[in-house]
């Protein structure tokens, strides 16, 4: 009987344990997180009720495993696997934690500032700065595992002799990688490109939609993902159409006839654009900017808060635009004359010299 109810009590008073401390824990952050709604590091942190209750569960279960006398033959295997499980929970812990801290900093600095371009940027610092913690737990509890064998205790010994050796063999042969790392931190805090910021990269527009370690994804206007490493923005030129503040300035041209009204056009862009929602109300302008024999170059400048409402203004006006002068003056846009002119009357012709006979004789 004695041998029943030992593991019983063993393992049942473990896990009542842990579950009255797993709900005892997130009683009190939803009591903190709502007598301080202003701080949501309290209700972010009750992700972490899960693998604290495994840590409880697993700690207890590994200091009370050898009064409970199950599988005596395998109790070796048992601790080491039951040790192997503890280090992994703290370290899923530890993740869990570091992840409510950054997400709850970033939460009060997006609050307490109006800036897109400050929230964007910090945004991206602290979701690297995450994925770092992340990547330096799981590093070092791997780590922790492979130590608990006696194997790679001893190991352990000749791969410190040789950390020289190794650390050159293996900086030659990640170079990319590395350098991916390094450009990726140089990116966090450099501040050259943030998460949301529109920018052309090889002739493609987009948005810059992740930012990891080693590769950054943009989301171009037709919805695919171009993926590139992160050093090709620290060695390469691009484009950042959101540095230094989201509003824009747009030019739309038109090939017209010379006989175009110019004037008329203008005010058809000042009423196009009053009904445009996009246009920000800044700055427009038309004027001509260059002519050809057979035509004339006419710019229409509006203006937008950020690249996707410039895109709609400008597609607005080109639309609009073409349509009136199709409707109302169709005279304006280009021919091609496929006719000989009309000659003028014979009262409007020039004088012309006559004609100069070649002299054939000697007379």
């Amino acid at each position: 009987m004695e041998n029943v109810l030992r593991p019983l009590i063993v393992v049942g008073g473990s896990v009542v344990l842990t579950l009255a401390v797993g709900w005892l824990a997130d009683v009190l952050l939803r009591r903190a997180d709502t007598r301080h709604p202003d701080a949501p590091v309290w209700g972010l942190l009750r992700r972490c009720r899960l693998p604290l209750q495994v840590v409880l569960c697993v700690a207890l279960l590994r200091g009370s495993y050898d009064q409970a006398q199950i599988a005596e033959d395998h109790s070796a295997g048992i601790g080491r696997t039951l040790t192997l499980v503890l280090i992994g929970s703290m370290a899923w812990l530890l993740v869990r934690i570091a992840a409510a801290v950054v997400e709850a900093s970033y939460a009060r600095y997006a609050a307490a500032h109006r800036d897109p371009a400050r929230v964007r940027r910090v945004r991206t610092q602290v979701t690297l700065i995450q994925r770092v913690v992340t990547a330096v737990v799981c590093v070092v509890a791997i780590g922790a595992m492979l130590l608990t064998f006696p194997a790679m205790q001893a190991a352990g010994t000749s791969l410190l002799a040789s950390a020289g050796v190794l650390g050159i063999v293996a900086g030659v042969a990640a170079q990319s990688t590395l350098g991916n790392l390094f450009a990726g931190l140089q990116i966090a805090f450099g501040d050259m490109v943030r998460l949301g910021d529109t920018v052309v990269v090889d002739g493609e527009w987009g948005t810059v939609d992740e930012i990891t370690l080693t590769f950054l994804t943009v989301r171009t206007w037709d919805e695919r993902r171009i993926t590139m490493p992160v050093s090709y923005f620290t060695s390469k030129p691009f484009e950042n159409w959101s540095r230094g503040g989201a509003q824009m300035t747009g030019t739309v041209f038109f090939q017209l006839d010379h006989s175009a009204p110019v004037q008329e056009m203008r005010e058809k862009l000042r009423d196009i654009l009053r009904e445009c929602g996009a246009w920000d109300g800044r700055d427009w302008g038309l004027a001509v900017t260059d002519t050809t024999p057979n035509t004339i170059q006419v710019r229409a400048l509006v203006t937008a808060k950020d690249a996707d409402d410039i895109w709609t203004v400008r597609v607005t006006v080109r639309e609009q635009l073409i349509g009136w002068l199709a409707e109302e003056h169709p005279y304006a846009l280009p021919r091609v004359n496929t006719a000989w002119a009309e000659l003028p009357p014979d009262g409007e012709r020039p004088h012309t010299a006559p004609p100069i006979v070649p002299r054939t004789g000697r007379g």
